[in-house]
């Protein structure tokens, strides 16, 4: 039984192969119309979601299957009965199973049951989905990701994290650009991450230099509480900054945006901005997950 539960868990020639696969639909769609005739995926999300939700949905139904979202409030998901009970009965009628919450226990904890194919649509540790799906970006626009130095301007965050993963895997330069505060309270964590091509600063201009991509997000996820914002002020990603990164670098974000919060919205809506690019390609590379898992 295979799942797509955190990046950590493949090696850079399997994630290739899932990016290979995502190109080919990306470019014949006509030739995936079928692949999933007759097979369901269901969807339980227990935190808001647009992307994640429609992407999965219209990208699944185009590989010729069906799609089937189950309100885990009117299911009893964890409450009517076990989860573990659950998930073993919607075995007996679905094929694959992605679940967004705010414990990533919960979805290791049930992968680990092997009842159906597990995606990890998002939780509070990870989001290997937007990750693997930015590399396909980034491939397609700037070149391959292994050449290139990505700078992360922001919170510590589950996209971060799976972020790092990547760069395990693949070996790129990565500077990690965290206010102060942040990095205090991360210090213990971060220090287990550290290798020769990763750096962490709370200073921009130190860490956007010669970047080749720059990266967001929301300074504050969805259910943190808001105290921490006050940390942010200064690390707004606008065209200023952009300037001092290399010439034709790119910026990303994995949405949904605070414009004029984390990113300014002329930035967002700049030629630098890939982000709409970003947010269609997440519907290739899942499409090239489930098939891997199917």
């Amino acid at each position: 039984m295979k799942h797509f539960i955190d990046i950590s868990d493949f090696t850079s020639i399997k994630l290739d192969k899932i990016l290979i696969k995502a190109k080919h639909i990306k470019k014949n769609p006509e030739k995936f119309s079928n692949k999933c005739k007759n097979k369901t995926l269901g969807m339980i999300l227990q935190k808001e979601s647009t992307r994640t939700r429609v992407s999965f949905t219209v990208g699944f139904q185009k590989l010729g299957g069906n799609s089937l979202e189950l309100n885990s409030s009117s299911i009893g998901f964890g409450k009517r009965e076990s989860s573990e009970d659950i998930l073993k009965t919607l075995s007996q009628y679905i094929d694959l199973l992605v679940i967004r919450n705010n414990d990533h226990k919960v979805i290791k904890k049930l992968s680990s049951l092997n009842a159906l194919p597990i995606i990890n649509g998002l939780s509070d540790y990870s989001h290997p989905c937007q990750i693997l799906s930015d590399m396909l970006t980034i491939n397609e626009t700037i070149g391959n990701i292994s050449n290139k130095q990505i700078t992360w301007i922001g919170d510590y965050n589950n996209v971060l994290r799976s972020l790092i993963e990547l760069q395990n895997l693949y070996g790129f330069k990565l500077n990690i650009v965290l206010p102060r505060e942040i990095l205090q309270k991360n210090k213990f964590k971060i220090k287990k991450l550290l290798n020769k091509k990763t750096t962490f600063t709370h200073l921009i201009r130190e860490g956007i230099k010669y970047a080749d991509c720059v990266m967001t997000d929301t300074w504050i996820s969805m259910g943190e509480k808001t105290l921490k914002k006050k940390y942010f002020k200064n690390y707004q990603v606008n065209s200023m900054v952009m300037k001092l990164a290399s010439k034709d670098a790119i910026f990303m974000h994995c949405l949904p945006a605070h414009r004029n919060e984390e990113v300014s919205s002329e930035l967002l809506d700049s030629k630098r901005s890939v982000i709409w690019q970003q947010a269609k390609n997440r519907m290739f590379v899942q499409q090239a997950i489930a098939l891997d898992l199917l």
